[in-house]
């Protein structure tokens, strides 16, 4: 380690200790299958009960899991991958049943407001780095979602819930000169106001890639603050990546530059008619800044005497007015009805370049207008098309009837209109059945939408092209799903059915693949099988895993098959746990791609990604962990469809060391 991080000593008074050590170490296996679900329907269910595929982890589970950043949970997740690949800077690219593309598949939430923005549609391009120090759960839909949260809610939903109840502070260092620090802290006042706060920061240097200097270092800063008084609440949070260096628009340079940050308010009002019907009210504004600049020629390539960078300066705000009643007619029947309107505008498209030609108002690459370093070239006139807004409109219900004591359905229904743009209809329809004690089965059906983005509708750099006529993507799924339980294990068996309509893909315009657009080229199908189980082996020991099998081959070649492993024993104050992520082989031929006469081949043999966490309870307030990430550094890549061979490397080994205290 090339830096170390002095020892902060920060005291606060009339602080009272929310969480112990033990919750923080000790996972029973009681508390690893209890899990309580709110994503999937709005309302509180288990795991027999819940209408729809999902996977939930409390902040133990995800301690154990030694991971640093919330989207590499998805790799525990059936279903899903998490990979880094080639976009706007080299951000989290998720895999979800079988498609693998940039274009916001999955709806990011941060306590249940909208991540994705208006112009990338991805919530990983200006929130690429969420640390989950100060993350309390995180629970995925597997599947659609918009039946209820409307478009990106396609192939799946993330919600991350931060802590709520907590003081502690918490210091970590490791290899490649990383160092982090988070606190959070929680008051109540005397009048009854609460406030929570919770602030991290996390940086290291990167790794070696292309045997070079280049790197691939991680700046991120996140903070936040809660207010609750009587039936309102306030939250704020900002968050700053930057992901300077390593592959960025395709080019790997270490001059990239990539910095995003996105501002987030909520205002909540939460009200009850009688005893059977609640209200909840909320005011969401965000706002996503990006400024980003990659290599697009080198000066060998140009015969100049600098490389040509460029790329957006970018801004999106986005309100959203959400008004949900939830109905408790009697123990049987449970009605929500809700209304949304959402104004989303992307309020700035200026451009980030070290060439640029006055004169005419463009990014020209010659001599004479190299601009001595990067600039912001505000009101680029090729840019402007992107300056637009978009007004939508949802209305939705759901109903839920318990027929029988083994008999439940939910049927629910939303309707978007996002003007001038497209229209959609999302039905979903859940029937459980609880056979007995152990065994329950479900027959689950809902179709999804995600709308084209400012990005893929009116883009026009030097990298894509926008297509205005472009429609929404749909989504038919089937799920049957077989869920048993018993004393010492559980497990679920899912398998679905996608049928794809309008799907839209990247399309070169041009032989060297330099420049794409955007269309609806696609209808297919997916078929596959998640399976998840977990296994109680003794008072002090459990075992859980993940497998998927994809029946087809993924749209975009990734992973046809994978799982994971993560395997825990307890022995006095002493905690172990080893994890592990399988991947099957990627093989891409020439023939996949159009002519690209530097394409050859590629081919990532199947692999395991082996991590490790030993956790040390030293008192009731204080502990510490050793996390390690990729034990045996193995070096990886995944495919990206924009690089010249195909390669985007993936993180090597990454050793944690920290420090936790309860206050």
């Amino acid at each position: 380690m090339k830096k170390t991080v002095p020892l902060i000593f920060i005291s606060f008074y009339s602080l009272n200790a929310i969480a112990s050590q033990e919750e923080l170490f000790e996972l029973s296996f009681e508390e690893l299958l209890d899990v309580n679900i709110t994503l999937a329907t709005k309302t509180v269910e288990t795991p027999n009960t819940v209408p729809s595929s999902t996977t939930v982890f409390n902040r133990q589970h995800i301690q154990l899991l030694g991971v640093a950043n919330v989207y590499e949970l998805m790799n525990f997740v059936p279903g899903m991958q998490s990979t880094r690949g080639d976009w706007v800077g080299a951000v989290p690219k998720e895999h979800a049943r079988g498609i693998y593309l940039d274009s916001g598949n999955v709806l990011v939430m941060l306590n249940g407001q909208r991540l994705n923005d208006a112009s990338f549609g991805k919530a990983s391009v200006y929130a690429p780095f969420i640390p989950i120090e100060v993350v309390d759960r995180v629970e995925f839909i597997r599947g659609p979602g918009s039946a209820l949260y409307g478009s990106n809610a396609f192939l799946g939903v993330m919600n991350i819930v931060t802590k709520k109840n907590d003081n502690q502070l918490m210091a970590a260092v490791g290899n490649n000169s990383m160092y982090q620090a988070a606190l959070s802290a929680h008051h109540v006042f005397e009048n009854g106001l609460t406030l929570q706060a919770n602030t991290s920061l996390y940086r290291d240097d990167g790794q070696k890639y292309f045997d070079s200097e280049i790197r691939d270092p991680i700046d991120g800063r996140f903070v936040e603050v809660e207010l609750n008084w009587r039936n309102w609440r306030l939250a704020v949070h900002n968050t700053e990546t930057r992901l300077n260096e390593f592959i960025n628009l395709s080019g790997e340079s270490s001059d990239n530059e990539h910095t995003s940050r996105n501002l987030g308010v909520q205002l909540e009002v939460h009200s009850t008619w009688q005893d059977s019907i609640k209200n909840t009210t909320r005011l969401d504004f965000i706002k996503h800044d990006i400024k980003n600049a990659g290599l697009i020629a080198s000066a060998e390539e140009l015969q100049l005497a600098h490389d040509f960078f460029v790329g957006p300066r970018w801004q999106s705000r986005d309100i959203t007015l959400n008004s949900e009643t939830i109905y408790e007619y009697n123990e049987a029947l449970n009605i929500i009805i809700g209304a949304e309107y959402s104004w989303e505008e992307q309020s700035r498209a200026d451009v980030y370049t070290n060439y640029y030609n006055p004169q005419t108002g463009e990014v020209f690459v010659d001599e004479p207008y190299y601009l001595g370093g990067f600039q912001v070239i505000n009101d680029y006139q090729p840019f402007k098309s992107l300056e637009a807004d978009f007004d939508s409109y949802a209305v939705y219900t759901q109903v839920k009837y318990t027929l029988s004591e083994s008999i439940t359905m939910f049927t629910g229904l939303r309707y978007d209109d996002v003007i001038d743009i497209d229209r959609k209809l999302s039905p979903r329809l859940a029937v459980i059945y609880q056979f007995n004690p152990v065994h329950t089965f479900k027959l689950q059906y809902g179709e999804a939408f995600r709308v084209p983005v400012s990005n893929e509708l009116n883009s026009n750099d030097e990298v894509t092209l926008g297509n205005p006529e472009l429609k929404a993507e749909y989504l038919k799924t089937t799920e049957l799903v077989w869920h048993a339980k018993d004393d010492n294990w559980q497990f679920d068996l899912v398998i679905f059915d996608n049928e794809l309509e309008d799907f839209i893909n990247l399309i070169p315009v041009d032989e060297a693949q330099s420049r794409f657009t955007f269309d609806n080229v696609f209808e297919t199908s997916m078929q596959g099988y998640e399976f998840s189980g977990t296994l109680h082996i003794s008072e002090t020991a459990w075992l859980s895993t993940t497998f998927t099998q994809y029946i087809d081959l993924p749209f975009n070649p990734s992973y046809k098959k994978f799982g994971s492993v993560v395997f825990n024993y307890t022995r006095g104050d002493m905690q172990y746990s080893l994890n592990g992520v399988w991947r099957d082989g990627v093989v891409v031929v020439p023939e996949v791609l159009p002519d690209d006469p530097e394409f050859s081949s590629y081919n990532q043999p199947s692999h395991w990604l082996l991590g490790a966490t030993i956790s040390w309870k030293v008192d009731s307030e204080q502990g510490v962990a050793l996390q390690v990430q990729n034990i045996f550094d193995k070096s990886t890549d995944a495919f990206d469809p924009r690089r010249y061979d195909g390669r985007v490397p993936q993180r090597g080994r990454q050793i944690r060391l920290r420090y936790t205290y309860e206050f």
